[in-house]
């Protein structure tokens, strides 16, 4: 019974997508239509979009299982921060004026940016080889976790089918409607997460090897005492560690900037804020407190690990085998987390898809070819869309697997590079094409040096298992150092008729 309802969600999940692709059609004809939807997002789309983007199956699977088991309950505080940090502060302190200032300068990808607030040429092609070379490992990370749920409810089932049903739906629909196909469908799975996270705790919660919510947080302080100490305890480090990287980290990531680009007015930015927190505290709080009942219902190993065959990867999907097939409201719960899993998986994708092939066409070809017509321009980018997703699915039929880590290199190197020039670049008149460029070259520069040095020292094992402190690092020195190379080369900085010209025009509606 488990697989036919599975089927039937499946089936009807697809005709969803492909009719939302179809219908958006229309809206997509233009290159800014196919990019940025012509910058005519409202509030709810534009939060449920960046909220989707934000949080793949990974979250669910990888990083819920590991950090539930490792830290308890205190995980939950990574999903306060994306909240918090990630989603209120980064919209209070960069969508009005990224806005206003892609707006007004004409910039739809963030290499245009760069090029028109630094006048740098070279800016463009260097932004845009980063994006396309890092986010496919990023994207192939996105894979990760769907195949060990799927296989354990299609019984003989290989990963694969199920990252070809991803790919093949999100080239669809991608292909057909650009950002706006996106966008609505990223509302419909946001939905669809949202009563899968909140139904998956309801049932979890109120299993027997649970007991309800007091009777919890009893049994995993029987196991220990650190799982119920929301400080992480002993893991208080690589909690930070955590907090920081994936809260800061999505400030300098292209596909989450995008959707300020495309918000149709100031007025949708107050509101897309409250969605968007509401909706990351939800999923981003909900993935890590059922993360969090690992130990409840896994035997851990004489090591201390899951006594699992695939480690901390199939925690979450084994709780969840165990806990939703025994009775019909339960199975058709797994089935809505399965769909869950791959709404967030494919939105992640979509994002991440748009922001490379958008990059390689506008910021690449365009540079190449500075006549390239509208329509071969149009036809590029629905190419490359393919092109990149069949990348990142070779790349992630590899079996690589140090796949997670690859994830927070990836996400190390482009948020590390970015984050520093765009942040600075809203607010700081004085940053000087010197200071811009030390940011952009932070991010590969850290964590290939940080990356060597330490496999050097301590081994390849070892050194892959800190490239959070690699990512956070490199978005820490991008951020320092843009400003510190902008005072010493101020001499050589802007006119002040480009600078008012710059913020002049950022300010205006």
């Amino acid at each position: 019974m488990t697989q036919i309802v599975a089927v039937i969600a499946i089936v009807i999940f697809t005709l969803i997508c492909v009719l939302v692709g179809v219908a958006s059609s229309k809206q997509a004809g233009s290159v800014e239509g196919f990019v940025l939807a012509g910058r005519n997002m409202g509030p709810w789309l534009s939060a449920f979009a960046y909220g989707t983007t934000y949080f793949s199956a990974v979250i669910f699977i990888g990083y819920a299982g590991m950090f539930g088991w490792r830290i308890g309950l205190g995980s939950i505080m990574i999903g306060v921060g994306n909240a918090a940090i990630g989603c209120l502060v980064a919209w209070l302190v960069l969508a009005r004026p990224t806005r206003r200032m892609t707006h007004k300068l004409n910039a739809r990808t963030m290499p245009e940016f760069f090029t028109s607030r630094y006048l740098g040429g070279n800016m463009r092609v260097y932004a845009a080889l980063i994006i396309f070379i890092f986010l496919v490992p990023y994207a192939a990370g996105v894979y990760k976790g769907l195949g060990v749920l799927f296989s354990a409810i299609f019984v003989g089932a290989t990963p694969e089918v199920c990252m070809v049903i991803v790919a093949v739906l999100t080239a669809i629909y991608l292909v057909l409607g650009g950002y706006v196909a996106t966008a609505w469908n990223d509302f419909i799975q946001g939905i669809i997460m949202v009563v899968g996270i909140m139904a998956m705790i309801v049932i979890m919660v109120n299993r027997p090897e649970v007991g309800g919510l007091s009777e919890m947080v009893e049994r995993l302080k029987a196991i220990d005492l650190g799982l119920v100490d929301f400080s992480g305890g002993s893991m208080k480090q690589t909690m930070l560690i955590n907090i920081l990287l994936t809260s800061f980290g999505v400030w300098g990531l292209p596909q989450m900037v995008h959707k300020y680009y495309a918000i149709k007015d100031e007025s949708s930015i107050k509101s897309a804020t409250v969605i968007s927190t509401i909706f990351a505290a939800i999923i981003g709080c909900g993935a890590y407190f059922v993360g969090s009942m690992g130990h409840l219902f896994i035997p851990a190993g004489a090591d201390g690990m899951p006594d699992l065959a695939g480690g901390f990867d199939e925690i979450v999907p084994a709780m969840l085998m165990k806990g939703l097939t025994s009775g019909t409201l339960g199975i058709v719960v797994l089935c809505v987390i399965m769909v869950l899993l791959l709404s967030a998986s494919m939105s992640t994708l979509a994002s991440l898809v748009l922001s490379s092939s958008s990059a390689v066409t506008i910021d690449l070809i365009k540079n190449v070819r500075p006549g390239i017509t509208e329509k071969a321009q149009g036809l590029s980018l629905r190419v490359l869309c393919v092109a990149f997703i069949v990348l990142s699915f070779i790349f992630a039929t590899m079996n690589i697997s140090f796949i997670v880590n690859l994830m927070s290199f990836s996400w190390g190197v482009v948020a590390g590079s970015f984050i520093g020039p765009f942040i600075w670049g809203l607010y700081g008149r004085f940053v000087t094409k010197a200071g811009a460029w030390a940011g952009l070259l932070s991010g590969p520069v850290v964590v290939g040096l940080m990356l060597a040095f330490n496999i050097a020292t301590v081994g390849f094992d070892a050194a892959k298992g800190m490239a959070p402190v690699f990512g956070v690092t490199a978005m820490g020195v991008s951020v320092l150092a843009v400003p510190v190379v902008s005072l010493l080369t101020r001499r050589f900085g802007y006119s002040a008729e480009h600078l008012d010209n710059v913020f002049s025009r950022a300010e205006e509606a």
